[in-house]
Order: structure tokens, then sequence, then C-alpha cells
């Protein structure tokens, strides 16, 4: 007979649950699962079920006023990053239940995959604060956990996603866009002190070491060391960054014309103007200002090898000066 969980003194908690996340003709079952499990770890969970129509963020906020410790997400990266949003500088926990596609913040943490050990983990698993990011295009602003991006990968996420769920019609859009970018200069201001200048397919601004498809950009990112790492493409056509791209597919890859820099604070202009993207969601067009806020949020995590630990700083000697001030 498989082992009783141990009895816990009972937790309140809110439950989030996307049943458009993932496989939606599992949503019912996996209700069902996650429930049973809080059950039997005497975790008392309100349950919330999102609509399109749903105000998360006033849910959240409203179960934390009511004296709610912990807030459990179960659904993608997309479902976490509002719930994120809504608790930041809060007392309260955010838990994790990945049911997503990608489910990469949730692998960023060491959160297991499956529904009994990310439910065991809300027990058993390591209360963290981790940093998180702020990006701020126009008139619009978002908290971001995983990355921000400009320029080519901001063009090419809306419809790769769309292919990853299915719409292999956007291909054809897909390979038109990549023909069809061109570079853009870039005037950045790093930390109010460093200027760089300089032409650019893209800038990624990362706060986890995986982004998408679990694709580790580098082993330096941490989101624990209160910087953003941020890489610069420069001097790179499109099919060089083709072949960085193949490349990284087996892991992280040294590359001098990626200019590697760790800040807390990042202005950006853009001319022409490239789009604007944080943790999938488009923004705007042309400046951004991108601010790392520390230990802004807690977190129950799990095992992990790199996102959680600060890491040596490895970028090219030339960035070292630049990378480490602020």
């Amino acid at each position: 007979m498989p082992e009783r969980p141990a009895t816990h003194r009972p937790l309140r908690a809110k439950l989030i649950f996307n049943a458009t996340s993932g496989r939606t003709e599992e949503s019912p079952q996996q209700l069902t699962d996650i429930l049973a499990e809080m059950q039997s770890r005497d975790i008392l969970a309100e349950v919330f079920i999102l609509r399109p129509d749903s105000k998360v963020e006033d849910v959240v906020r409203s179960a934390i006023r009511g004296g709610i410790k912990l807030v459990v997400v179960a659904g993608g990266d997309g479902t976490i990053d509002v719930v994120a949003g809504a608790m930041i500088g809060s007392s309260a926990t955010l838990g994790i239940i990945p049911t997503g596609t990608r489910n990469n913040v949730a692998f960023n943490l060491g959160i297991p995959g499956t529904i009994a050990e990310a439910v065991a983990l809300l027990r058993e698993g390591r209360r963290q604060k981790i940093d998180v990011g702020y990006l701020r295009s126009g008139r619009a602003g978002r908290w971001f956990l995983e990355a921000a991006a400009l320029g080519l990968l901001s063009d090419l996420y809306p419809v790769a996603d769309d292919i990853q769920h299915g719409d292999l019609a956007q291909i054809g859009n897909l390979l038109s866009t990549f023909v069809s970018s061109t570079p853009s200069r870039l005037r950045a201001t790093l930390d109010r002190r460093h200027r760089i200048d300089t032409s650019a397919h893209m800038v990624l601004i990362s706060n986890m070491p995986y982004l998408g498809p679990h694709f580790r950009i580098s082993p330096d990112v941490s989101c624990n060391d209160n910087r953003l790492d941020v890489f610069v493409f420069s001097d790179m056509s499109k099919l060089n960054l083709i072949s960085y791209a193949m490349q990284s597919t087996g892991g992280a890859i040294e590359d001098a014309r990626v200019k590697h820099y760790r800040v807390k604070r990042l202005k950006i202009k853009t001319d022409p103007q490239m789009p604007v993207l944080a943790d999938g969601v488009l923004l705007d067009l042309g400046s951004i200002t991108a601010l790392v806020h520390h230990r802004a949020l807690a977190v129950m995590v799990g095992a992990t090898d790199s996102a959680l630990e600060r890491q040596p700083v490895t970028t090219p000697v030339a960035d070292r000066e630049l990378a480490t001030h602020g």
C-alpha cells in the first residue's frame, strides 16, 4: 500500500484553476486530482475557475486581504505570470501546479510536472523569495518572471506560439516575418552610468536561465542575484542567428557576438522602433525601461540546478566592467 502523507495542521489556500491550459479535455480530471491531493495533505482550497472575463488580479488580492497565505496556480506560464503580478510585495506565498503547454516557470523553479509531486511540494518544498523584473514601454507596463525581449524574437513569438498550439498554417507567416525583419540601432543606458550604441536584430532581458521550451540561454542567469541579464545580439546576420539557435538547442554556447551585461536598471531606445515582449505578451513599440525587484515574490520551490542560486559572471572580458557595475 502507498504510504499515507503525514498529517499537517490545516492550511487555507486559494486555488486558481485554468481549465484552458494544456489539454483542455483533461481539465476535469486534473481538478479532481488536485483537490484530492490537497485534501490528503490537509490543504483547504477555495477554488476559483478562470473564465475569459475573469479579473484574476482582483481575485488574488481579495484572497490575500481575507487572510489567505498560500495562493496556488494550476495552469500554464501565462496564468502564473498574471497571478504572480498581483502578489508582488505581499506576504503571501505562490504555489505552482504546472498544467500548461511549456511549464517553463515551474521548470526553472524545480517544480515537478506531476500533480501529486507538485501538491506535495506545497507542504514539503522550500519557501524562496525570488527576483521579478518589471518592464515599461510607452503607457504599458508588466511584471515578468522569465524574460523580456525587443526585436526579432518579439516579432516571431506570437506566430511560433500559434504553431506550437497546432496552427500549422502560421508557418508561412513565421518565415515571412523572419525574412522581412531588419536590425535596429540601439541606444542603451545601463544602471544610469554606462551607454551602449550598437546595431542588433534583438535584445533579450532574462530573469531565469531557461526560456521557452526549456532552452538555456546561459548558466550564469539567476532569479536570486538582484540583477537582470541582458543579451545583445549585435553583429549577427539572420543566418548567424539561425546557426546560433540550432547550436544552442544542445545547451548554452559562448559567442563573442552576443554581449552579456548584468544590471539592475536598463533603458533602451531603438531606431527603427522594435516590438517589445514581456513573458509572451506584446506591449508596445520603441523605448523601454526595465528594472529588477529583488526578492519581490515568495514561491514554494523544489530542487533546481541554477535558477535560485547566484552564479559566477562569465561575460566576455571586454564587458566585465560594464556587467558588474550597479
